[in-house]
């Protein structure tokens, strides 16, 4: 049920304060801007759980498999066919540690890391066109709303 707002109501038992109501609206937001941005994907031929991995080690570099299943909140199974997939695509390798060779690192190929650039950005350009139409004030209230939300996250 979507309120005349158009937002969702607050889920029950959840307090009625500005925080909580502004949450609230973020969260519904957020869902609906991923589900838009998902839209553009297609550019990848990655589906969600592959494109996931792909950026941690895009983003966060060469590391164990069993860190990668634990960054993806997934089993070492699981994770093990997802990194499977991906290196009989060419987009990751998977190579032996030095320092223990009982550990396997995955990384990022190039391709793998232009694929994924490729995506992004076909993602950045699907929400650069909701933006469009807003104010300079507008785009300046987002950018800080965003560098709030990214600071909470990094504490």
């Amino acid at each position: 049920m979507v309120q005349s707002n158009g937002l969702p109501p607050l889920p029950h038992g959840v307090p009625t304060d500005a925080r909580h109501e502004t949450a609230n609206a973020l969260h519904s937001a957020a869902l609906r801007l991923l589900r838009r941005a998902r839209a553009a994907d297609a550019t990848m031929d990655l589906d969600g759980p592959r494109a996931s991995a792909l950026s941690v080690l895009v983003f966060g570099g060469s590391m164990p498999i069993g860190r990668l299943a634990a960054v993806e909140q997934v089993s070492a199974p699981a994770i093990t066919k997802t990194v499977t997939a991906l290196e009989e695509a060419g987009l990751v390798q998977r190579t032996r540690s030095d320092e223990d060779r009982r550990v396997v690192l995955v990384a990022a190929t190039a391709k793998g890391r232009a694929r994924l650039e490729r995506g992004r950005a076909a993602r950045v350009r699907a929400v650069a066109d909701l933006l469009a139409g807003l104010s300079d004030a507008d785009l300046r209230t987002l950018r800080r709303a965003v560098m709030l939300i990214t600071r909470a996250l990094s504490a």
